[in-house]
C-alpha cells in the first residue's frame, strides 16, 4: 500500500455537503488510378491488447494527391485472422463525419494466410462527401466484436499494430477509389477490389449486449453552454467554488474555469487549472454530483489528460482525476470509500515523473496519516484521450483503461455508502515549478455513465455510449437517491 500526503485525503472536507511508424512516411502508396488522385490511410487502435473483448481499428483518410475525391467512391480494408467459429459485429462509436455516413461490412479472402482470412470494409454514404486535396476525414472510431462477446485474438491479425496508439500511415490497410487501389499492400494473393461478402451495415445500429443494460443509468454528454447554464444544477451537478482541500494552500476553485465546448461535432468539459506561483494565485476546478446516490455497478468517462500546459512553463504536481467518493465521518471511519483514477502528469508525492494511480479506498486518518486502500500503478504518459471503466459488484473493484484490464482490487475495499462522481484537477504542490510565469493546465470530459448494481464490460459500454449518441440523447438519469 501507498501512504500520500495527507493534503490529497482532504479534497473531500469542501467538495460535498473527472506510434509505431515503422518508417512508414517513407512508402509510398501504390499508383492512384487517376492522375493527380492519391490517398493516404492512417491508423491507430484504442484496444492495444494481444486479446479484447473487441477490436478498434480508428482511421482518418487523407487526400495527398491534387483534385478532390468523393469519399462515397472509397473504400478502406483491414486484415484479420477470424476466431475460430465466429461471426462479427461492427459498430461505429464517433465519426467526424458522422457514423451514420460510416459504413462497415465483413467479406472472406479467396487466398487465406497465417494472419488472415477476412476484412473489414470501411465505406462511405454520399452525406460524407468529398475530400479536397490536402485535407482528411478526421477521426473515425470503429470497432468490432464477436457477436456472441466472447474475447477475440487481434495479435495474429494483419492489420493489427497494439503499438501505434497515435495516428500515423499504415500500409496494412488497403484503400481504393473507385475499385482501383491507391494505397496500401493486401495480404498476398488477395484482391483489395473483390466485394465483400456481407452486405455493409450502416449506423446507427443499438449492438447486442450480454446481458441487456438494464440498471437504472446515468449519462452525461456535457452539453453544456457555460458554468452557470441552469441544466448542470437541474441535472445534479454542482460546480465548485467553496474553499478547501486537496491542493495548494491558499488556492481557490474557480467555477469560471470550466467551460464547455464542441470538438469535432461533440460536447466536451474543459476543467482548466492556473497558477503564477503563489496560493493566492492557483485556480483549482471541480465539477461533481450533488447526490450521493451511487454505490455498485459501473462507471465510465472518457477523458483527456495533459502532459504539458497549454500556456507557460511546464512542470507543476498536477493531478487530474476521475472518481467517487463520499464524505469522511471521523478518522478512520469504517462507512467512507472512494474509488480513484488519478493521473499525475509531472510526477508528485514523491514519483518523479508521470503515473496513474487506480486507487480503492477503505478508510484513513488525516493526523497522523493513516492510510487503509490498495493501489495499481501505470508509470507512463497518459496524455490524450482515454476511456476509463470502474466496476465495483459484490466480490471486487476492478478498473479498465482503454478496454485494458488496469488492475483488480479485494472484496475488503468494497463501500458500505453511497458516493458522489466527480471530477476535478488541482496542483499538489508549487514545488515541481517553483517560478512565477504564470500556466494553465486542461483536463477535458467528454461524457459519464453509470449504471446502478450491473457489471458491464468496456465493449459494452462502448455500445451504450454509441446508442444513446445515435439516438441524439445527450442527458438521463434514472439513479433514486439513497
Amino acid at each position: 500500500m501507498k501512504s500520500r500526503p495527507s493534503t490529497n485525503r482532504l479534497r473531500f472536507a469542501g467538495a460535498v455537503t473527472a506510434a509505431v511508424g515503422l518508417g512508414y512516411a517513407a512508402m509510398i502508396a501504390l499508383p492512384a488510378h487517376a492522375a493527380g488522385e492519391a490517398l493516404t490511410v492512417q491508423y491507430r487502435t484504442s484496444a492495444t491488447g494481444a486479446t479484447a473483448d473487441q477490436a478498434e481499428p480508428w482511421f482518418k483518410v487523407v487526400n495527398t494527391g491534387n483534385v478532390p475525391v468523393a469519399l462515397s467512391q472509397v473504400k478502406i480494408r483491414y486484415y484479420f485472422k477470424a476466431d475460430a467459429g465466429s461471426s462479427y459485429v461492427y459498430a461505429c462509436s464517433w465519426a467526424v463525419k458522422s457514423c451514420s455516413n460510416v459504413t462497415g461490412a465483413f467479406g472472406t479472402l479467396s487466398s487465406p494466410t497465417a494472419t488472415a482470412d477476412r476484412y473489414l470494409e470501411v465505406g462511405f454514404g454520399p452525406g460524407a462527401g468529398s475530400l479536397a486535396p490536402g485535407t482528411d476525414t478526421g477521426d473515425m472510431q470503429l470497432r468490432f466484436y464477436r457477436s456472441n462477446w466472447q474475447t477475440l485474438t487481434q495479435s495474429d491479425d494483419y492489420s493489427f499494430n497494439g503499438a501505434q496508439t497515435s495516428y500515423a500511415a499504415w500500409n496494412k490497410v488497403t484503400a481504393t477509389v473507385n475499385g482501383a487501389v491507391v494505397w496500401g499492400t493486401a495480404p498476398a494473393g488477395n484482391d483489395p477490389t473483390t466485394p465483400p461478402t456481407t452486405p455493409p451495415t450502416t449506423p446507427p445500429t443499438t449492438p447486442p449486449t450480454t446481458p441487456p443494460v438494464t440498471g437504472a443509468t446515468l449519462f452525461d454528454d456535457f452539453n453544456y453552454s457555460t458554468y452557470s447554464d441552469p441544466a448542470i444544477d437541474a441535472h445534479g451537478w454542482s460546480v465548485r467554488s467553496n474553499a478547501g482541500g486537496p491542493g495548494v494552500p491558499g488556492a481557490t476553485w474557480a467555477p469560471q474555469n470550466v467551460t464547455f465546448a464542441t470538438a469535432n461535432g461533440n460536447s466536451i468539459m474543459n476543467l482548466e487549472t492556473s497558477t503564477a506561483g503563489t496560493g493566492e494565485s492557483t485556480k483549482h476546478t471541480e465539477v461533481l454530483t450533488k447526490a450521493l446516490k451511487f454505490k455498485n455497478g459501473t462507471y465510465a468517462s472518457r477523458v483527456f489528460f495533459s502532459d504539458a500546459p497549454k500556456s507557460g512553463p511546464d512542470g507543476d504536481h498536477l493531478v487530474q482525476t476521475f472518481f467517487t467518493i463520499n464524505a469522511l465521518k471521523a478518522p478512520m471511519a469504517d462507512d467512507y470509500a472512494e474509488y480513484d483514477f488519478e493521473y499525475l502528469p509531472n510526477g508528485g508525492w514523491g514519483e518523479p515523473s508521470n503515473i496513474m494511480y487506480a486507487t480503492s479506498w477503505e478508510t484513513y486518518n488525516p493526523d497522523p496519516w493513516n492510510a487503509v486502500n490498495q493501489h495499481t500503478e501505470g508509470r507512463q504518459s497518459y496524455a490524450g484521450w482515454h476511456d476509463l471503466v470502474l466496476t465495483i459488484d459484490g466480490s471486487a473493484i476492478t478498473y479498465y483503461i482503454d478496454g485494458q484490464l488496469f488492475g483488480t482490487h479485494s472484496s475488503a475495499y468494497l463501500p458500505e455508502a453511497p458516493m458522489s462522481i466527480n471530477f476535478n484537477q488541482w496542483l499538489i504542490d508549487l514545488n515541481g515549478q517553483p517560478g512565477s510565469s504564470p500556466r494553465a493546465y486542461d483536463q477535458k470530459v467528454d461524457y459519464v455513465l453509470h449504471v446502478k448494481d450491473q457489471v458491464l464490460t468496456p465493449a459494452q459500454v462502448a455500445a451504450e455510449i454509441a446508442s444513446y449518441r445515435s439516438a441524439g440523447t445527450t442527458f438521463v438519469d434514472t439513479v433514486p437517491n439513497g
